[in-house]
């Protein structure tokens, strides 16, 4: 039986599109947590903010200089997550921030094949491995982070989202 690790999820909706809500996004979350450590109540505090194409546009330009929209950023509390930090007001480490375009996820959903909300679990899954370390830039980081992914969607009752 899977525990739940504490998760805190605030969720911004800065843009018309539908979203998932704060309790779905919590449980990819804490999945995706759980998943890692399965043996450690290890959970966190992690902001995750739908927006406009416009405002992922501007975001990806100015922190990843790639001037189109995306479909997710992540922005790590910490270099190392081993040293992650408690807000003021808070009991739980903070991972950082998703910044998710809806308009860009669901065309890539329907490109794909997928369900929006199949493909909106795997946007936060890859962005909370992100803010966790965990990259993509090697093929051996690729096959990690993958295998990962592949793992807690597989949990959620998703296909292998790279078949």
């Amino acid at each position: 039986m899977t525990r739940s690790p504490p998760i805190w999820v605030d969720r911004q909706r800065a843009c018309a599109s539908r979203c998932p809500s704060r309790r779905t996004l919590s449980d990819w979350v804490a999945l995706t947590l759980d998943s890692l450590m399965p043996d450690e109540t290890f959970g966190g505090e992690v902001t995750i903010r739908y927006v406009d194409p416009e405002e992922s546009r501007a975001l990806n330009a100015q922190f990843r200089q790639k001037n189109r929209p995306t479909n997710v950023l992540s922005f790590p509390a910490a270099d190392d997550p081993a040293h992650l930090e408690v807000l003021p007001d808070s009991e739980l480490p903070f991972l950082g921030d998703l910044v998710i375009c809806p308009n860009v996820v669901e065309s890539e959903a329907g490109e794909q094949g997928k369900t929006q909300r199949e493909h909106h679990a795997h946007m936060v899954v890859h962005g909370i491995l992100h803010l966790l370390g965990y990259d993509h830039l090697t093929d051996d980081e690729a096959e990690q982070m993958e295998s990962i992914e592949i793992h807690v969607l597989a949990l959620l009752g998703y296909p292998d989202p790279y078949e």
